[in-house]
């Protein structure tokens, strides 16, 4: 680790840092002085983010990662570590999506989502538990959703994946307290990326990846469990998981309707 990167603070790692929400808040981190490693699959990728913003790029440090492997979500964490510094705040961020009406069912895409949005999630958590957990400080961010608190028409695949990264999170946090490490879950709502391009219904309050970001950025150091965002929608939302069955088969079944 050089001297110039020991005396900067904190260090942050992102999965899914090379486009939407992870590649808005690696940006937005670097700006306010961190050391970023960005985490992806395609390394020219992740350079891109650092060759994009050239005042940033001595923060912004590529480190490519498979999400999907164990053994190498381990090793990735133990390098940037190796590299930055002791990684203050991980945030798991890798996600994928796609849509699934009734008459596409596909058990295939449903284990392909797990694969990457609950089981990667969980290799990053696994990853970084331990050296967290023995020098007693640091912060886990999980990225869960909006739509992990109940089931929405054609997110069968997505929706339960997120909702088992939230359920995952909501078990090891009171786990966690008093061993100087934070887990926290971060539930965006609709956010205009490659992957909710996708969809073919309206999408409420939709936010851009940089407004994402601010959302994160300034929850960052506080001390609830969950950061969630759009406020309005996401209230909308959790009211809704009040809703006995009846009511809320009612209202969700206008939305697959012709």
């Amino acid at each position: 680790m050089s001297e110039s990167i020991a005396q900067t603070g904190r260090v942050a790692m992102i999965t899914g840092a090379s486009a939407g929400i992870g590649r808005a808040l690696a940006i937005r981190l670097a700006e306010a002085g961190w050391q970023v490693a960005l985490c992806a699959r395609r390394e020219e990728t992740l350079r891109a983010v650092a060759e994009d913003n050239p005042a940033l790029a001595e923060r912004l440090h590529p480190f490519p990662l498979d999400v999907t492997d164990p053994a190498e979500s381990e090793a990735v964490f133990m390098a940037v570590e190796a590299d930055l510094g002791e990684v203050d705040t991980l945030i798991l961020n890798a996600g994928d999506y796609d849509p699934m009406p009734l008459d596409d069912f596909d058990p295939g895409l449903f284990r392909r989502l797990a694969e990457v949005n609950y089981l990667g999630t969980i290799n990053g958590v696994g990853a970084a538990l331990g050296p967290m957990r023995a020098r007693r400080r640091g912060q886990i961010l999980v990225t869960a959703s909006l739509s992990a608190y109940r089931g929405l028409p054609q997110a069968a695949p997505y929706g339960a994946s997120k909702a088992a990264v939230l359920n995952m999170a909501e078990s090891l946090r009171p786990a966690l307290e008093g061993t100087g490490v934070s887990l926290r879950v971060i539930n965006p709502g609709f956010v205009k990326t490659r992957l909710t391009e996708k969809n073919r219904f309206k999408m409420p309050q939709l936010i851009t990846p940089e407004q994402a970001a601010d959302y994160i950025h300034r929850e960052i150091d506080a001390s609830g469990f969950e950061i969630f965002f759009p406020k309005r929608f996401a209230w909308t939302l959790k009211v809704l998981r009040l809703l006995p069955y009846r009511l809320y088969f009612a209202l969700t079944r206008r939305m697959v309707q012709p």
